[in-house]
């Protein structure tokens, strides 16, 4: 079986609970750590399936890692290849497949509602009722041609799009307990910025208040995002 390919943007944002996953489904994986300058493949034959997690910065920055994974989504788009994308992740996917990454109209920070569309895809992938997501952005993704719309919140209207075996997320679904602290401590400035600009943005306070039970809700719904994500791309990963 070949392995799952998951590139990581910055130190404190890698698998999380996706990793868990895989691990619990005794698939392969493979972590590209790009923050620590590794080299990105050439191209995808060694692997099943291309996931991509989040980072502070944007899709649009001139780093020198964009340009190819760009090229590298395509080209797994255009092998049918499963492509999943996290926050950074789904705003490079967006970018990669022709549509724009724009600042959101507001920072949305912290547990915060989103719900499904009422189309097919999303309700196989999401269920019909609403359900608290983990938030961190401040930019947002169009969606590309063809692509179907997902998920939406009050304040950020895509959060998520379905396009072949790609699915591409603005929330983030992987969170762990220990992520979430870490990242308090790693963006506190972010956050503070946010706080004073925002009304998306909770204290840290309100977004550690049930924070055990709330990380356990989101793990329960992301296994069940994520094992339909599996089941599609099904043949290739197997």
């Amino acid at each position: 079986m070949l392995p799952v390919l998951i590139c990581q943007f910055y130190p404190a944002e890698g698998p999380g609970f996706f990793a868990q996953f895989l691990d619990e489904q005794c698939i392969p994986w493979h972590l590209l750590r790009l923050d620590q300058n590794q080299t990105l493949p050439e191209n995808l034959e060694p692997y099943a399936a291309l996931v991509m997690m989040g980072g502070p910065m944007s899709a649009n920055d001139d780093l020198p890692w964009i340009p190819p994974l760009l090229n590298l989504i395509r080209q797994a788009h255009r092998q049918n290849l499963p492509i999943l994308g996290h926050c950074l992740g789904g705003q490079l996917i967006a970018k990669a497949l022709g549509a724009s990454v724009s600042s959101n109209p507001v920072k949305e920070i912290g547990w915060g509602s989103v719900t499904p569309s009422q189309n097919k895809i999303a309700k196989t992938l999401f269920g019909e009722s609403p359900f608290n997501a983990f938030h961190w952005h401040g930019e947002t993704f169009n969606l590309p041609d063809g692509a179907t719309h997902l998920l939406s919140s009050a304040y950020c209207h895509n959060q998520a799009f379905a396009l072949g075996n790609t699915l591409a997320l603005q929330c983030h679904i992987e969170m762990t307990s220990d992520m979430v602290h870490e990242w308090c401590i790693e963006d506190a400035d972010y956050h503070r910025q946010g706080l004073m600009s925002s009304p998306a943005v909770q204290t840290l306070s309100d977004m550690h208040h049930e924070l055990e039970s709330n990380i356990k809700q989101l793990q329960q719904k992301a296994r069940t995002i994520y094992q339909h994500w599996l089941k599609q791309g099904k043949n290739t990963i197997d």
